[in-house]
């Protein structure tokens, strides 16, 4: 069986995240110390003991996710887990696969997306940008819309994420006239998300702009897998090519329905998330059902996993 790991982005974050794993699994609990040590704060008592406004605040939201994954893929890994044929993450999830590809280390990868954090939010003063979710619409009807009700303001896809279902990024009047308008026109939910900023659109230009200076400083080696970006859903083979898309992401639309398609093209088989929640694995059923995908991100996930993996191998 080809593997094709995959890592969750913002909004995956929970209180309590990573505690199981890091009480059972030594490996595990010395990837939140990495954390700590490499951040000069405790982000370890922040992920097992924060509030959900606390690890809502995107600065810390993306170093959290990021190391829940890193733990979780550590553990896979000495548990015996099989290589990755292909790698990939939706926004910041993106890092966590070029970490697991080999493509930066994970301390410089959690520095980074704190800073890529930061920078997101402040990009836009609160109140001013939006996102939402568009669900049950045609591609050419949700165009038309965004056509329609941007009026001069900045309006665009951010996250094409399943046939059917897209998330919309702009100012927030451009937003809410979009959501007006998608529900008149028969989309089966228009709904807006509770976000600090309005990721993945042209408002997020500031943020590109520090994190260019960031990156700039960060060594990057060339992937041992493939890890397909979202810019265009394509095959990353090189550190300078991973850290040019890297920061194009800021401001593009996630790409995953090309991403999960690009990846069953050159191989992929079955899909495993890696990291909190589940909604990647998810996601790409809804792309392509003949593809089985699964998730593990805490102890039992970890087990079930690994128990696939040992059927797999049996043949």
């Amino acid at each position: 069986m080809r593997y094709g790991y995959l890592f969750p982005g913002q909004g995956a974050q929970y209180p309590g995240m990573g505690r199981d794993l890091a009480e059972t699994y030594p490996e595990a609990r010395q990837v939140f110390e990495e954390a700590d040590e490499a951040l000069g704060f405790s982000l370890s008592e922040l992920c097992w003991s924060g509030t959900v406004d606390q690890l809502a605040l995107t600065e810390h939201t993306q170093p959290a996710i990021l190391t829940h994954s890193v733990a979780t893929l550590r553990v896979l890994e000495k548990l015996g887990a099989p290589a990755p044929v292909a790698a990939a993450g939706h926004s910041l999830g993106e890092y966590s696969a070029h970490v697991a590809a080999g493509t930066l280390s994970f301390a410089n990868a959690v520095r980074t997306v704190r800073s890529r954090g930061r920078f997101m939010q402040e990009a836009v003063p609160v109140g001013v940008g939006a996102m939402a979710a568009i669900i049950g619409f045609e591609p050419d009807q949700l165009d038309e819309v965004l056509q329609d009700t941007a009026r001069g303001e900045v309006l665009s896809a951010a996250n094409l994420n399943s046939p059917g279902q897209t998330v919309i990024a702009g100012h927030a009047g451009a937003v809410a006239r979009a959501v007006e308008q998608a529900r008149e026109k028969g989309a089966r939910k228009a709904v807006p998300l509770t976000v600090s900023a309005p990721f993945h659109c042209s408002l997020m230009e500031p943020a590109a702009e520090g994190l260019a200076e960031v990156l700039g400083r960060v060594e990057f080696s060339s992937p041992a897998v493939p890890v397909f970006a979202n810019v265009d859903g394509g095959p990353v083979l090189s550190g300078d090519r991973a850290r040019a898309l890297l920061l194009e992401q800021v401001c593009a639309p996630v790409r995953w329905i090309d991403v999960i398609t690009r990846m069953i093209e050159a191989g992929v088989e079955s899909f495993v998330e890696i990291g909190p929640g589940k909604v990647l694995s998810g996601l790409s059923k809804r792309i392509d059902r003949k593809v089985p995908a699964s998730a593990a991100g805490d102890v039992p996930g970890v087990e079930k996993i690994m128990a696939g993996f040992g059927r797999d191998s049996d043949g």
